[in-house]
């Protein structure tokens, strides 16, 4: 078996890892940002005067899991597409 046959049979394998991982990724991000909108409304609804707040933290808190696992797809996908 040559070197090049086992190269061949690792990027096969990585493909399918890097397209498992951005798919995790996704996933992730979607139950973080549920989460983070859960919370905000059960804060919500035991503190209505601070609405402005909590939704501005909530915003930021949104935002950096959407980086997060925004840069997480974009390195899996140039796995994928790169190797």
């Amino acid at each position: 078996m040559t070197l090049l046959q086992i190269l061949l049979e690792v990027v096969g394998i990585a493909q399918m890892g890097a397209g498992i991982g951005a798919g995790v990724a996704a996933i992730g991000a979607g139950i973080g940002i549920g989460q983070i909108g859960r919370g905000a409304v059960e804060s919500i609804a035991r503190q209505p005067e601070a609405v402005g707040d909590i939704r501005s933290n909530m915003i930021v808190a949104a935002a950096l899991i959407e980086g997060v696992a925004f840069f997480a797809i974009v390195v899996c996908l140039l796995i994928l597409f790169l190797v």
